[in-house]
């Protein structure tokens, strides 16, 4: 919820809603958070922009990730980054700065390109490129959340009886493609009858008892290590005492 807050708080200080910003272009950018429209001309003209260049670290990273690889062919990137880490903390200053100045020249030229394309832009396309970019960076954090959690070992949300249906289905019919077998699992759900539903619908409930079950040890366990930033509001309200603290 706080991510969500923050994405509405950002889409709100940029200005008009999606719909108001599309009666004039048709067009909005294809993101699932996404209230804002970007016109179609300026993906391509983000899309144009030099990348930033590598820091002095990762260009040589870059350059001994391969040769390490070729002699430790077994050894995971994991192991060879650590290794490489090592060598540029012990590599001599004067060695180092090679790369430092690479990377310095390489930024001169990025800023002085990236201010080239900017004059060319008017003003109304800077604003349009400053939304679609934090766009890029919503999305990203979005994406970084998700891995985190994943990382943590969040349960799996529960799925709706349409949900457990499709998956169903789909195991069966291997053969279809995609569009075929989505749409004779659509037919096949409303030809459905009410005791046949209610066996998908009890599957349904089961494993929201799962997921519930499984959220409280999780959140529990969160709480133990300090990260009670991912508990859900409803638990924080429910537990917390006369202090503020939260208790498990």
């Amino acid at each position: 919820m706080a991510l969500l807050r923050g994405v509405w708080g950002v889409l709100s200080a940029l200005g008009k809603s999606g719909a108001e910003l599309c009666s004039s272009c048709g067009s909005r950018l294809r993101f699932p958070l996404s209230f804002v429209c970007v016109p179609r001309w300026f993906s391509s003209t983000l899309g144009s922009y030099p990348k930033k260049p590598l820091s002095s670290y990762l260009r040589f990273s870059t350059e001994q990730l391969p040769i390490f690889k070729a002699q430790n062919p077994d050894a995971k990137n994991s192991e060879l980054i650590k290794k490489i880490a090592q060598l540029w903390r012990d590599l001599p200053d004067s060695e180092k700065k090679v790369y430092e100045d690479a990377y310095r020249a390489d930024w001169q030229a990025y800023k002085e390109e990236v201010n080239r394309i900017q004059e060319q832009l008017t003003p109304s396309q800077i604003v349009s490129m400053e939304k679609e970019i934090m766009q890029k960076r919503l999305k990203r954090k979005a994406l970084i959340k998700k891995r985190e959690l994943t990382m943590l070992g969040k349960p799996k949300r529960p799925r709706t009886a349409y949900n457990i249906f499709i998956a169903e289905s789909f195991q069966e019919a291997k053969d279809a493609s995609s569009q075929a077998k989505m749409k004779t699992v659509n037919e096949n759900w409303k030809n459905l009858s009410s005791s046949q539903k209610q066996v998908y619908i009890q599957l349904a409930k089961d494993d929201k008892i799962r997921y519930d079950n499984e959220m409280k040890l999780w959140e529990a366990q969160m709480i133990e290590v300090g990260r009670n930033d991912l508990i859900r509001r409803k638990m924080k309200q429910r537990t917390k005492d006369g202090t503020g603290n939260v208790k498990i």
